[in-house]
């Protein structure tokens, strides 16, 4: 752009990540659509951004990368909804996993036991 231009245009670069609005946003609508499956497509409309300029932010913002936010979120949901009078097949729907083969092995990535273990615990 600069080779090509008469007028020396001036790009700003963001630093810090997401302005605080636009990062309440988005993980307010995470929050509320968490059973759902959560696009970074949607999250990134929601804010009114473009998808990879929102997740790059995003990753500055959380130190995180968006998917990985939304698996977290997940997980601290369930571990929780696991001390209820849930089944661990209504936890993982809960939450929006489809599968529950797929919830088990990404909670015992993260925590170490199966879901029905930790819930044997609690």
């Amino acid at each position: 752009m600069k080779r090509y231009s008469t007028h020396k245009s001036i790009i700003k670069e963001y630093t810090g990540g997401l302005p605080k609005y636009k990062l309440k946003e988005a993980i307010a609508y995470i929050n509320d659509n968490l059973d759902q499956n959560l696009s970074l497509v949607e999250i990134a409309a929601i804010v009114q951004m473009s998808l990879h300029y929102f997740a790059s932010l995003f990753k500055q913002s959380t130190e995180i990368v968006p998917h990985e936010y939304v698996t977290k979120y997940r997980i601290e949901r369930t571990k929780y909804l696991l001390t209820q009078e849930l089944s661990v097949t209504q936890v993982s729907q809960l939450v929006g996993f489809k599968s529950q083969s797929r919830f088990a092995k990404v909670f015992r990535k993260y925590i170490g036991v199966t879901p029905q273990t930790f819930k044997k615990a609690r």
